[in-house]
């Protein structure tokens, strides 16, 4: 099974995800895909201290949520710190930066609230 399948009914897929190899997706952003479930997509974000995501995330349809784990997640004016949990609805954009470096746990809705 690879990380970014879908957990079905009856499974139970624990993952370390450290394990799960990391795409880079710009200058000290990396992503890895774990399991999800349908209609959503589930990941880990990492950024380096002083990255920023490599451009605008819109969220047109379907929205967006994620929770930081570590590290400071920083949005326009706002800084988000561990335990803060990050909702994006439909019709959204967003470019998340950090200073300090930051691990968030994160979710993507395929499908309409």
């Amino acid at each position: 099974m690879t990380a970014s399948e879908q957990v079905l009914p009856g499974q139970i897929i624990p993952v370390d995800v450290d394990e799960v190899p990391a795409v880079e997706l710009g200058p000290g952003v990396h992503v890895r895909m774990l399991p999800g479930m349908p209609g959503i997509r589930t990941w880990v974000i990492d950024l380096a201290p002083g990255a920023e995501w490599p451009g605008l995330d819109v969220h047109e349809t379907y929205g967006e949520a994620y929770f930081v784990v570590r590290g400071e997640l920083i949005e326009g004016d706002l800084a988000h710190g561990p335990g803060t949990y990050v909702a994006f609805g439909p019709g959204t954009s967003h470019r998340p930066r950090t200073e300090t470096g930051v691990r968030a746990f994160g979710f993507n809705y395929d499908t309409p609230a």
